[in-house]
Parts: C-alpha cells; sequence; structure tokens
C-alpha cells in the first residue's frame, strides 16, 4: 500500500540499541537487502497492523451498537406475537 504510492522521501533518523543495529545487519546481509530497506518494511508491517487493529475496533463498536439498537427494537415487539394469537 504505502510503497506503491509515489511519494517524496524523507530522511529519518532512529536512535536503537546496538544489539538492535546488530541483527539488522545480520538480517540485511541475509535477505540480500540493504538496512533501509528493512527498516521501511518494518515500519509499513507494524503500521498495516495497527490499521487493521483500529478497524477491528471500530467494526466491533459498530456492530456492538448495532446489537443494543436490535435488542432494543426486539423488545419493543416482545408482546405483539401474543396479540396475533
Amino acid at each position: 500500500m504505502l510503497q506503491n504510492s509515489p511519494s517524496r522521501k524523507v530522511r529519518l533518523n532512529v536512535q536503537i540499541p546496538f544489539e538492535l543495529k546488530d541483527k539488522l545487519t545480520w538480517a540485511s546481509m541475509i535477505e540480500g537487502k540493504k538496512i533501509s530497506v528493512l527498516v521501511r518494511q518494518s515500519i509499513e508491517q507494524e503500521l498495516r497492523r495497527i490499521e487493521r487493529n483500529v478497524f477491528a475496533e471500530k467494526m466491533k463498536t459498530a456492530y456492538l451498537g448495532l446489537a443494543r439498537e436490535n435488542l432494543e427494537i426486539s423488545q419493543d415487539f416482545e408482546y405483539s406475537d401474543a396479540e396475533n394469537l
């Protein structure tokens, strides 16, 4: 999603623990990618995860609201079936 859109690039300075840098260097060699590419992909993946969580929470809230509304409507007509007998 993010990497397909043409956009300007910006430089971002981030401080990370030395051990994490070592792991990134190792992963870079294993994957055959630059460290900056691995970092960018990791950020994009985490942002997608956050977006999915936010979307899921919004859907949950919406469905709970609809469930409450449906329950209220059902209660309004609770005795109407008995009237038809």
